[in-house]
C-alpha cells in the first residue's frame, strides 16, 4: 500500500530544483514545496525571488520555514522490499542493456536520471531498500540518459527556452535565462508538432506536383516521339517524286528534326532525372520525419527537429513542353511551287527557330549565308533614330541619320522611353522575324554598337542600363585599339585591324548576330548564336560620364 501511495505522490514529494525526493521541505506562499537547501541556493543566484515553478515573484524574500508535516509523510511512505523478482529476459536488438550485469546483460527495467545508469530487476532493488539511493528518480528504460541532463547542471531537461531554442533544466529558468520566453516541453512538441505536420502536407504537395509532371512530361514526350515518326514518314512521301535535285534540301530536313528530337530528348531526360532525384529526397524525407513525429522522446524531437523539419527552398517547378507538331505544310507546298528552281533550292539552307519553350520547332528554308558585300546589301534595312530615345547630350541630324556626342545638352522633352543615363539612343525600327543588314560609320574613341530589347532599362544611373551590360541587349565595343563583344556584362576580347565602317548582320530567325569590318573586303569580327524571342531594335551608345 505504502509503494502505491508513494508512486502516485511521487510528482508531488519530487523537488522540481534537484528532481530528487525533498529533502528538509518548504512550502512557500504560492503553494509549492522545494528542499530548503535548494531553494536558499537557487535565490541566493538569482537577483529576484521568485517561484522556479510558477513563476511568482515576490516583492520580499519569504521567510522559510521547515514543513514538518510533509517531511513525516515523506519519511513513512517507503517502498517495500520485493521479496520476489519478475521474470528477466536478455537484453535484445533494440533493448536498453543493464549497466552493471557482466557478461551476457539482461533488459534493463529502469533508468535512474541520479545515477545516469540503467539496471535490471535484480540490479535495481538497492534503489528500493538503500537510504542512500531510494530518493534517486527512476524512468523507463532509456539508452539516451546523457541526452536529457542539462550540462551545466547536471537537472532533467523540464523546459524550453524559446528565445534560445534550446531544452533547460529548472536550475537553468532562475539562472541563465531571466527574461526569456520558457515553455514546458510539451507545450513546445505540441507547437512543433503542428510545424512537422505542414512540412509532411508540403513534402506530400511537392511529391503530387513532380509525380504529375513527371508524368506529364513522359506523355509529351511520346507524342512527340509520334509525331516525329509521322513526319518522317510524310517527308519521305513528299520527296519520293523530287528525288534527284532536293536530296540535299531532305537529308538537311531530316538531319534537322533529328537534332531537334535529340535536344528535345536530353531536355526532357534531364528534367525526369532530376524530378526522379527529387522525388527520391522527398520521401526519404518524409519518412524520416514520420519516424521523428512518431517518437515519444520529446527531448530527441526537439534536439534533432531543426536539422531534419527544415527543407530545401521549393524553387520553381522543372518542367517539360513540347507541342507535339512537326508539320511543314508549308515547306511542302513552297516545294511544290518552286519545282522549275530545285537546282537554286537544294543550295539553300534549312534552318530551325523555336520561339519558346511552349513552341513547336519552325523549319524554314533560307538562302545560303551572304559572303560579299552585295550579298549583304541584298538585306540592306534603312534605320532611323528615335529622338524620342536620345540621351540629352546626343544631337541627331540628317533626317535622324547621323549622331553626334556634345557637351551641351538638347532640349528634348521628357520622355519615358528616353535614355537620361548612358550616352545612347535607339532606332525606330523593330527587327523581327527575317534578316537584315546596315552599316555604321564611326568616329571618335570608345562607340559601342548593337541591338537591344523593347524591355532595356532606361532610367538611373545603374551600371546594367549600358548596352551590352545585361540580357537584354548585345553590342560591340569600338576603340582605336581593339574591339569587345559585350552581353549580359561580360565581355568578348578581339583584337583584328580597325576600320571605321562597322557592318551589323542580323538573322533573327537563326538567332545569329554578326559584326563585320568593311572595307574592299568583308572582314567577320564576331557572331553571336542565341535565341531571339522579341524584336530588336538598333542602337549606339557613346561611353560618358553619367550626369
Amino acid at each position: 500500500m505504502a509503494e502505491a501511495q508513494l508512486c502516485g505522490l511521487r510528482d508531488e514529494i519530487t523537488c522540481s530544483l534537484c528532481q530528487d525526493t525533498l529533502i528538509d521541505p518548504v512550502t512557500i506562499p504560492c503553494g509549492h514545496n522545494f528542499c530548503l537547501k535548494c531553494l536558499t541556493d537557487c535565490w541566493d543566484q538569482s537577483q529576484e525571488c521568485s517561484c522556479p515553478q510558477c513563476r511568482y515573484t515576490f516583492t520580499t524574500r519569504p521567510e522559510l520555514n521547515r514543513n514538518t508535516l510533509l517531511n513525516e509523510v515523506i519519511k513513512k511512505l517507503k517502498r517495500p522490499r520485493l521479496s520476489t523478482y519478475p521474470s528477466q529476459s536478455y537484453a535484445g536488438p533494440g533493448d536498453v542493456e543493464c549497466d552493471f550485469c557482466s557478461g551476457k546483460k539482461f533488459r534493463a527495467v529502469k533508468s535512474c536520471l541520479s545515477c545516469m545508469a540503467s539496471y535490471c530487476q535484480t540490479h535495481l532493488q538497492p534503489h528500493y531498500e538503500g537510504d542512500a539511493l531510494k530518493y534517486h528518480k527512476l524512468v523507463d528504460p532509456d539508452g539516451n540518459l546523457k541526452e536529457k541532463l542539462c550540462e551545466k547542471h547536471q537537472k532533467s531537461l523540464e523546459m524550453f527556452c524559446k528565445t534560445d531554442e534550446t531544452c533547460i533544466c529548472m536550475m537553468c529558468v532562475v539562472t541563465g535565462h531571466n527574461g526569456h520566453k520558457m515553455v514546458k516541453l510539451e507545450t513546445e512538441r505540441e507547437e512543433k508538432q503542428k510545424q512537422l505536420g505542414a512540412t509532411l502536407s508540403d513534402i506530400k504537395r511537392r511529391l503530387e506536383e513532380r509525380e504529375k509532371t513527371l508524368k506529364e512530361t513522359r506523355r509529351t514526350m511520346e507524342e512527340m516521339k509520334m509525331s516525329v515518326d509521322r513526319e518522317m514518314e510524310e517527308n519521305e512521301k513528299s520527296f519520293t517524286d523530287l528525288i534527284r535535285c532536293i536530296e540535299e534540301a531532305q537529308r538537311k530536313l531530316t538531319e534537322r528534326i533529328k537534332e531537334q528530337e535529340k535536344r528535345e530528348t536530353e531536355k526532357a531526360k534531364g528534367v525526369m532525372e532530376q524530378l526522379e532525384m527529387e522525388i527520391e529526397e522527398l520521401k526519404k524525407r518524409e519518412a524520416e520525419l514520420k519516424e521523428l513525429s512518431e517518437t515519444k522522446d520529446h527531448v530527441h524531437f526537439l534536439q534533432t527537429f531543426s536539422s531534419r523539419c527544415v527543407l530545401p527552398a521549393d524553387g520553381d517547378l522543372l518542367s517539360y513542353t513540347v507541342t507535339a507538331d512537326f508539320t511543314a505544310e508549308d515547306l511542302r507546298k513552297e516545294l511544290s511551287d518552286l519545282t522549275k528552281s530545285l537546282e537554286k533550292i537544294s543550295q539553300w539552307d534549312i534552318t530551325t527557330r523555336t520561339p519558346s519553350a511552349h513552341e513547336a520547332p519552325v523549319f524554314a528554308l533560307q538562302p545560303p549565308e551572304p559572303q560579299s558585300r552585295d550579298d549583304f546589301l541584298k538585306y540592306f534595312c534603312p534605320l532611323t533614330l528615335d529622338i524620342n530615345t536620345a540621351h540629352r547630350r546626343l544631337h541627331l541630324y540628317e533626317g535622324n541619320k547621323k549622331v553626334t556626342l556634345k557637351g551641351r545638352q538638347a532640349e528634348y522633352p521628357d520622355h519615358p522611353h528616353r535614355l537620361d543615363c548612358w550616352g545612347q539612343v535607339l532606332c525606330r525600327e523593330a527587327l523581327t522575324g527575317t534578316r537584315c543588314y546596315w552599316e555604321v560609320e564611326c568616329s571618335g574613341r570608345l562607340m559601342r554598337i548593337g541591338v537591344a530589347y523593347k524591355g532595356l532599362s532606361r532610367k538611373g544611373e545603374d551600371w546594367e542600363c549600358g548596352l551590352g551590360n545585361n540580357d537584354k541587349s548585345w553590342s560591340l565595343l569600338c576603340s582605336h585599339s581593339q574591339y569587345s563583344v559585350c552581353h549580359n556584362n561580360q565581355q568578348t576580347v578581339i583584337s583584328p585591324p580597325y576600320r571605321p565602317r562597322i557592318g551589323v548582320y542580323l538573322d533573327w530567325p537563326a538567332g545569329s548576330l554578326s559584326f563585320y569590318s568593311v572595307s574592299h573586303t568583308m572582314t567577320l569580327l564576331h557572331r553571336i548564336n542565341t535565341s531571339f524571342t522579341e524584336p530588336l531594335y538598333p542602337g549606339f551608345c557613346f561611353i560618358i560620364t553619367p550626369v
